[in-house]
């Protein structure tokens, strides 16, 4: 498990309870196993929540998951005489109908569950204005929307920080090392993409460094860029004379596919492109979206409702993307504007190419989506809040 962000665990305003992962209730039909998993963690959290210190408000943070969570804060909630804040993500019966489908019985429960216990809530969060008309027309539950915004540590890397991190991936992954270091003469302080003078201690950026694109992913969503990276049109352009420069894909992310797109990536065969899947410490993920040339996004919403955080940390890091379409995604990735949006991999690979063509001039899509990042000047997560909720709950109280 990824342990949180040292922010996080020092912060003398948060204290961590863990509940208990269930194992072993593997007894009976699924049906049975799921009800059992809910009911048992039903009693774990309430038991959990009665525990603390009495709250004024419950904040169920990023539903889904909804269930049993809903409930069992409602009825903390009423124990306590506390206000309950729920804070919409996206809804739990759309994602469950991506593997049972929308007319499956669970997934009916699951709809009906979110229903009536979203209208027992005192305040509602939800993070794209579609989101909020959907919560108001189909579920009569009136929200404020609360874009995600980055955590203050999503930002721009400093040259010597990224060399420090690229040295330390180096070490255990292959596409960060050197690829010309027998050629390099003097200091062995050199990575793929940096290296240290020597003389003066100053960090600079490899010559005919390649191009570091990142995508953050569950593992479920991967068909777009394996397609992409797996045809030989990037590398044939190379061959015929394009200023293109070798790519180094990071993956990362955790999910149940992740062996099974491993084992495609091995078998692929490449000249001038490297896939890398790095398991990354809490603190090092920002400091490498800070560093990257490109982000891609392939998250697809399974209610149409939500924006991706990937691309939320991204723009935080001042990051351009390559996003995929779905429904709502413009009130996050303005085309041309901050980055690109694409509907599949044979377009994903045109904007590829295009961006890259003379890496790593200054000039060109992906340095003026880049520049727009910078001047944007968007609202960090606590200044969001300050301005949107408190004003809210100090209304109402």
């Amino acid at each position: 498990e990824t342990r949180p962000h040292r922010d996080v665990l020092h912060s003398e305003n948060i204290r961590l309870v863990p509940v208990a992962e269930l194992r072993g209730l593997r007894v009976g039909p699924k049906l049975f196993q799921y009800v059992l998993k809910v009911l048992v963690q039903s009693v774990q959290l309430l038991y959990t929540l009665l525990r603390i210190d009495q709250p004024s408000y419950i904040l169920l943070q990023q539903n889904p998951p909804g269930l049993p969570s809903i409930a069992v804060a409602w009825v903390a909630g009423l124990w306590w005489g506390s206000k309950l804040i729920i804070d919409w993500h996206n809804y739990g019966y759309t994602i469950m109908s991506l593997s049972h489908g929308r007319s499956h019985p669970l997934v009916l429960v699951a709809k009906w569950y979110e229903k009536l216990f979203g209208r027992l809530s005192d305040y509602n969060l939800c993070v794209t204005d579609a989101m909020k008309k959907d919560l108001w027309v189909n579920f009569k539950i009136k929200a404020v929307t609360l874009y995600d915004k980055p955590a203050s540590y999503f930002k721009e890397t400093p040259l010597d920080l990224q060399h420090n991190l690229y040295m330390k991936l180096a070490k255990d992954y292959e596409p960060f090392k050197p690829r010309y270091y027998r050629a390099v003469s003097g200091s062995a302080d050199r990575s793929a993409f940096t290296e240290r003078d020597g003389r003066s201690g100053n960090v600079l950026k490899a010559r005919g460094r390649p191009a570091l694109l990142i995508s953050s992913t569950s593992w479920t969503d991967l068909s777009a860029l394996t397609s992409v990276l797996s045809s030989p049109d990037y590398e044939r352009f190379i061959k015929e004379g394009a200023k293109l420069p070798a790519l180094v894909c990071v993956i990362t992310g955790k999910g149940p596919l992740k062996d099974y797109y491993n084992g495609l990536i091995q078998k692929l065969d490449f000249q001038h492109i490297q896939i890398c899947t790095p398991w990354l410490e809490a603190e090092d993920y920002p400091l490498l979206l800070g560093s990257a040339d490109l982000g891609v996004c392939l998250h697809k919403s399974s209610s149409g409702l939500d924006l991706p955080m990937k691309v939320v940390d991204m723009f935080g890091c001042c990051l351009p993307v390559c996003a995929i379409h779905f429904e709502c995604l413009h009130e996050l990735v303005k085309h041309n504007e901050n980055g690109l949006i694409f509907r599949d991999s044979q377009e994903l690979a045109k904007q590829l190419k295009m961006l890259f063509l003379d890496f790593p001039t200054l000039e060109g899509k992906l340095h003026s989506f880049r520049e727009n990042l910078r001047a944007s000047r968007q609202l960090r997560w606590d200044q969001s809040w300050d301005q949107i909720v408190l004003p809210v709950l100090g209304n109402k109280q």
